[in-house]
This record gives structure tokens, C-alpha cells and sequence, in this order.
């Protein structure tokens, strides 16, 4: 089968989750026979497009300048440059199956030239852009959980925060009328896919009470590669926990650094991420640091698993509803336990006493108190590390795809 994954960033210029997956889920179909090809949006001057080949996969990326926050959200309506490159790109691969990993950045009249091709394609819902142009269903104005639009005044508010205009009133409502037909005309993209994919059962619920239909929609977990297992280093009788992820405040990274200070006996707290995207952030997590916090910045993924090999627990502190969460599944391959905001797919993916334990999100007491039973209690690492079951495979999620994939192309072909 030949299949094009669409996505809107993509390694090495971004190295996010959704890119990573792309990547990983590119090069195992193609393993497995598949005719694959990946098309991403870049950000450089000027326009264009490019093609190389990456471990048999054909990697073609376009560009129509640089990629602000702004150009990135007037895309949405209109890119005559990245739709030529999009049929460009559709000539040159002829696929039998269009992956979406993520529209953000290209335009939506996209489904016009897939209609137009007759292709049939699925859509993987990474986050909650389809609907939250924010993406993280935080707000701009006072980083609150947000429920999803309230007339699109809200949406509009936070727009308005984000771009530094908050006071700026009278825009309000036709910029509320904009976010509006944006979500109208992405919901008319979602409901024209043969399936819409979701990485956790929360995702699914959050859309479908969104309006997006049920019978659209199926849940395949991502799956992890099987990587070789590195042997348990006991340095000492320390406790060690680690966070692993970005450094930004939606990640909820200033909470566990914060709770960790008053953890009393002898613990670490290991800190893999950079804070490139806000340095400001970075520096106040420094100043809240005591000497036990470690600071290891951005290492290569083969590194993580050496981390994962001699830290005890995985935290994973979110402010925001994780939609899936890799590193958890990543702890878990490791053997390890993982303490986690209590809420969004997190919620679904760890159990609370079973194999970690779930913490109210943004509760420095309550995550104090969690790690401190790590240390007080040394009952409860090995209680929780035997009921740490291996995570879903990237081999079963491909197997999932694939008979999808047949699926959806059988669908459209006896139509």
C-alpha cells in the first residue's frame, strides 16, 4: 500500500511527541512492506519544496516562510503556495491512503484535493487543536483549564492574550466569528475522514461531547518501540525520581520542583528537558531548585533509557490534559512506577496504588506528600514496580493501522 502521512512539523528541525510518533510509525510501515512518504511543513524563507529519502521513507517538506504564531493560524483559511505543493506532492506519490497526523499550519481547502484525488484518509487527533486553536485547552488570559468554546468569546479572549492584544475589546467579537468558522470548517474536514483516531478513551469522550460523531471515531493506543532492556543500576540507597519532558509551565515542571524542597531523607529529583522554547521559565525552576534537583537538560532518546535505568519513579506533573503521554508508557517499559496528575488520559493510563500513584494537579502539598511516601515508606517502590505491566507495542499499534488502513481503502473502493 502506498500511504502519505500529512503532518505539520517533523524531525530533526521539531522533535515533539506527534513528530516523533510520525517518524516511528513511517519507518515501521515501511518495514513492513508498506510504499510510505511523509510531507511537513517547514519554516523558512521564501517557499518550496524538497524531497529526500530517510530509511526507505520519502521525506518531502514545504515551505511558505516562516512559521509565526500568527501565520500558522491565517494558514488555516488560505495558502495557495502550500496547496500547490500538496497536489506537487500527491502526483509524485500516488497513495492509496492519506494519514493526517496534524493540520496545523496548512490550509483546510486541503480536502478539496483530496476529494478531488478520491483518496481516502484518517485523521489521528494528537491534542485538542481541532477545536482549541490553543491546542493545550489553556487559557492565554489567566492559564485556566478550559472547558472548550463558550460562544467563541473566550476563544477569542485567549487569542487576543496570546498575541500580547488583551485589551484590545471591539476585536472580540469578529474574531470570535473567525475562530467559529474555523471550527466549522475543520469539523467538516473531521467528518469526511474514513476514521478519525484517537490515542486514549479520554480523547475520544472529550470530542464526541464536542460534536464530533461517535461512530467516526476508534482508539488505538501508541505503541512503544521495544528497545534493549538496559540493566537496573542501584547507585545507592537514594531515592531518584525524574522528570522527563519539556520545560514549560503547561507541564506543570515548577509543582514538582516546588514540592520537591521540603521532601525530608535521601531523595533526587532528575530533570531531563530544555527550557529553549522559554528560557525565562528555565531559570525560574533553577531559582526554586535546592541542591538535590539535578538539571541534565536535553539528551538523545538512547539517553533516556539510560536515565530510566537508574532513577526509581517517573512524575509526570501536568497542568494540562495530556491526550496520551509517551513517557509514561516509556517509565513503564522501564519497570518503573509513575506519580501523575490526576486527571486527562494520565488518569487513565496509571492506577492509582496499583502500578504509581495519581496526585491532584497543581497541589504542591499533595505532591510533596506523595513523594515523601517513597522515602518513608520502602515497602512501596517494589509493591508498585511488580504490578508495572509492559506498555501496547509499536508492532501491535503498525498491526492495528494496517487493518484499519485496508479497511478504509476497501470502504472507499466499493463505494
Amino acid at each position: 500500500m502506498r500511504i502519505l502521512h500529512l503532518v505539520h512539523q517533523y524531525p530533526p528541525d521539531y522533535v515533539g511527541g506527534t513528530e516523533r510518533y510520525t517518524q516511528s510509525v513511517a519507518y515501521a510501515l515501511r518495514q513492513r512492506g508498506h510504499d510510505v512518504a511523509v510531507l511537513s511543513r517547514r519554516s523558512a524563507d521564501g517557499h518550496g519544496v524538497t524531497r529526500d529519502v530517510e530509511g526507505d521513507v520519502q521525506v518531502w517538506a514545504a515551505w511558505d516562510g516562516e512559521v509565526t504564531a500568527l501565520r500558522r493560524f491565517v494558514t488555516t483559511f488560505r495558502s495557495p503556495v502550500l496547496l500547490d505543493a500538496f497536489s506537487r506532492v500527491l502526483r509524485a506519490t500516488r497513495p492509496d491512503l492519506i494519514h493526517i497526523q496534524h493540520l496545523m499550519a496548512w490550509p483546510v481547502a486541503l480536502l478539496r484535493e483530496i476529494r478531488e484525488a478520491g483518496i481516502p484518509f484518517v485523521v489521528t487527533l494528537h491534542d485538542y487543536w481541532w477545536v482549541c486553536a490553543n491546542a493545550l485547552l489553556i487559557t492565554n488570559y489567566n492559564q485556566e483549564l478550559c472547558d472548550g468554546p463558550h460562544a467563541y468569546v473566550n476563544c477569542a479572549r485567549c487569542a487576543l492574550a496570546r498575541g500580547g492584544t488583551a485589551g484590545l475589546w471591539p476585536f472580540i467579537p469578529p474574531l470570535a466569528g473567525l475562530l467559529f468558522w474555523r471550527n466549522q470548517a475543520l469539523r467538516r474536514f473531521l467528518e469526511a475522514a474514513e476514521k478519525v483516531i484517537v490515542p486514549s478513551k479520554f480523547v475520544r469522550d472529550w470530542y464526541t461531547a464536542h460534536g464530533l460523531s461517535e461512530g467516526l471515531v476508534t482508539v488505538i493506543p501508541h505503541g512503544l518501540e521495544v528497545l534493549p532492556q538496559l540493566p537496573r543500576v542501584q547507585l545507592d540507597r537514594t531515592v531518584r525520581f525524574a522528570y522527563i519532558g519539556g520545560l514549560a509551565w503547561h507541564k506543570g515542571v515548577h509543582v514538582i520542583v516546588d514540592a520537591f524542597h521540603d521532601v525530608k531523607g535521601d531523595a533526587e529529583l532528575w530533570i531531563v528537558g530544555d527550557a529553549s522554547a522559554d528560557p525565562g521559565y528555565g531559570q525560574h525552576l533553577h531559582t526554586l531548585a535546592t541542591p538535590k534537583v539535578r538539571f541534565l537538560g536535553r539528551l538523545p532518546h538512547d539517553e533516556i533509557w539510560r536515565i530510566l535505568s537508574e532513577v526509581d519513579v517517573v512524575v509526570v506533573p501536568s497542568l494540562c490534559y495530556e491526550s496520551f503521554s509517551l513517557v509514561v508508557r516509556e517509565a513503564f517499559a522501564a519497570g518503573l512506577p509513575v506519580v501523575a496528575s490526576d486527571f486527562g488520559a494520565l488518569a487513565e493510563a496509571v492506577k492509582d496504588g496499583v502500578d504509581g500513584l495519581c496526585v491532584h494537579p497543581g497541589d504542591v502539598a499533595a505532591w510533596r506528600a506523595a513523594l515523601q511516601q517513597f522515602v518513608d515508606d520502602p515497602e512501596l517502590l517494589p509493591r508498585l514496580r511488580a504490578n508495572v505491566c509492559p506498555p501496547f507495542t509499536l508492532e501491535e499499534h503498525v498491526e492495528r493501522l494496517e487493518s484499519l488502513y485496508v479497511q478504509c481503502v476497501d470502504s472507499q473502493v466499493g463505494a
